[in-house]
Order: C-alpha cells, then structure tokens, then sequence
C-alpha cells in the first residue's frame, strides 16, 4: 500500500523537482516556433555554459562553492581531470569547514559498473559526520536490506529511530547551485528568445534540475521492514518514533511516509484520521508547488524569487512551503478536493 502512495507523490514531485525543464520542453516542442535544429543547438550552447560555469567555480578552496561547481560537471561527459565531478567533489570533502552535505554528494563518487556504489569512503564518513541524522541511517538501511543482511537493516531502523532529524540535503544543493549559477550570465544562444523570463528561467532549470539527483535513503526499505513488523512490539515501536521524525523532515517525500507509518501503525483512530488529513494537505502542498514552479518559465519575478529562496538555504520542504506562502497558496486543501481528482 505504502509504495503506491510513494510513487503517486514521487510522480508529483518528479515534476517539483525538475519543473522548469517540463515547461521549457513545452515551450520549444512546437514546430511553428523551433526546430529539432534549435533545439539541439541550445542544448549544445547549454553543456558549453555548464563547462565555463565550472571552469570559473573550479579555482575556489571553499566546500560551498566546489559542492555547486561538482553538481554541475556530474552529468557532463569528457571533463578535464581537474574539473571534473571527481576532482571538485573530492577538493569539497577536504576543505575546512567541509559538512555531511559534501559527504551525502560524494556517496555517488564512484563506479557503479565495479558494484560500488554508494562511495563506501563517503558513507563511512557520513555515519561519522551525522550519527543523528535518520536519512543516513535510512540510507545505509537501504543498501542492507538489498544485500539481504536483515540483522544489520533492523540495527539501522532502531539508530533512525534514535535520531534527532531527517535531512536529505537537497536543500543544500539548491543553495550551492543557486549560488554558482549567477557567476556568469547565460550567453543568447542558451536562452529561448519566447522565453519572458530570459537568463533566470535557464537558471532556475538548472538549479532545480541539477539539484533533484541526490542520493535517495531507502524509503521503500523501510517501509517494508515496518509494515512486515507482524506481532515484533519493538519494530513498531521504533517504527512509529521513526515517523515522528520523518513528519518533520526536510524532504516531502520522507514525510509522507511518515505520516503513512502513523496511519497504519498507531492504535489511535484520531491519530489515524490526523495523520490521513495531513497526508492529503501534504500531496496539495506538492501539487501545488509543481503547479508554480512550471509558472516560473512565463513569469520572471517568479523565477527569480524561486531563485531567491534557492540561495537563502533551508530544506527542500521549507522552500515548498515558503513559496507557497508567499504567493498566497493555503497550505490546506480545500474540503472538496482529493488528491486522485487533481490534474
């Protein structure tokens, strides 16, 4: 049951997250106003601009400025060694001041065709980094359970359980993005010229774009291992103390499946029903947000105030809800709306 709602508010979010390359695709997918020609060519002019965003970035010593420099070069191909996602993820990691968010980037420094994957160095140092941290514990809860060492998996649910908070640190990607794509402007031949919101709207694209690759902890794992707890007290126990975080976490996808383990855990009708009601609001909050990020390609004060909250840090879920505020989107879905109506 839970996977399903995981993958109904991970098909909505999928577009939170990549909201503006949905709109731009839109945008130019018509013939009348641009060729399959133009469109490779602002493609071509878009992995130049990364390059020399990387290039600028490259020569800095502080963890911020590398961690955006690095998300940029990953997807590109044929990077110069000492620009590459490797080099700058790794220079990340040894600067002072370097935190588990460089850590969590770093998981996916490594070479999935040798099977290792995640960087066993990186999560070493992350569990180190952040033993309060549930998505870590949850993270490393995945990797068990798909090796089939259920012993450690359920060590791994008891220290989540045990944790003080749940961040994914996609909000610090979206700062270090956000931060770095400003260095230098985008040159004409990256912007769509029917594009009303110019330089911002490539800018928005990349960020949330680039930022929406993280590493995922396991929640389909521990979804698992909770709802097969059968008559083990103490699996749902930790189960439900677990949730208790995850409602407050940084990423809507993670609170979802909180409020999922309250529902389907807690002996309490009323805390059931609460826990339905807010699970409801939460897939509004996300449609909600999918619906004004894929604006911020027509509407230029939009895209820059998206950027806007990009820079100012947070996490994923403070960035939805704040933007929603701030454009005067209640946060409660109104009484005759339900989630499988919604377009």
């Amino acid at each position: 049951m839970l996977g399903r709602r995981l993958l109904t508010l991970g098909l909505v979010f999928a577009a939170v997250a990549n909201p503006v390359f949905a709109a731009q695709s839109r945008a130019t997918g018509h013939s009348a106003t641009s060729t399959e020609a133009q469109q490779a060519a602002r493609r071509k002019a878009l992995v130049a601009f990364q390059r020399d965003l990387v290039s600028v970035i490259a020569p800095q010593a502080e963890p911020l400025p590398l961690l955006g420099g690095a998300l940029l070069a990953r997807p590109l191909a044929d990077q110069p060694d000492f620009n590459s996602f490797h080099s700058l993820i790794e220079r990340a990691a040894q600067a002072p001041n370097a935190g588990p968010e460089i850590s969590w980037t770093r998981l996916t420094d490594c070479d999935a065709k040798a099977d290792a994957c995640p960087n066993p160095d990186a999560l070493t140092k992350l569990v180190a980094q952040a033993p309060d941290n549930a998505a870590v514990w949850l993270l490393k809860l995945g990797l068990d359970s798909h090796d089939d060492k259920g012993a450690v998996a359920r060590e791994d649910l008891a220290k989540a359980a045990a944790g003080k908070l749940y961040d994914d640190y996609t909000g610090a990607s979206l700062k270090a993005l956000a931060t770095t794509v400003t260095l230098l402007p985008p040159p004409p031949a990256v912007i769509n010229p029917l594009s009303a919101t110019g330089a911002s709207g490539v800018q928005v694209m990349m960020v949330f774009g680039l930022a929406g690759t993280q590493p995922q902890p396991g929640l389909q794992a521990t979804a698992r291992l909770c709802e097969g707890a059968g008559d083990d007290k103490s699996i749902k126990d930790d189960c439900l103390k677990l949730g208790k975080i995850l409602e407050w976490s940084s990423s809507p996808l993670a609170r979802s499946l909180g409020l999922h383990l309250r529902e389907v855990l807690s002996d309490d009708p009323a805390q059931q029903e609460d826990a339905r009601r807010a699970r409801r609001n939460l897939v509004w909050q996300v449609e909600n947000f999918g619906q004004l990020s894929a604006r911020a390609q027509g509407d230029l004060g939009l895209a820059q105030h998206l950027l806007t909250l990009a820079r100012s840090g947070g996490t994923e879920m403070s960035l939805l809800l704040t933007a929603l505020h701030d454009f005067n989107i209640t946060v409660d879905a109104p009484a005759d709306w339900e989630p499988n109506k919604a377009g």
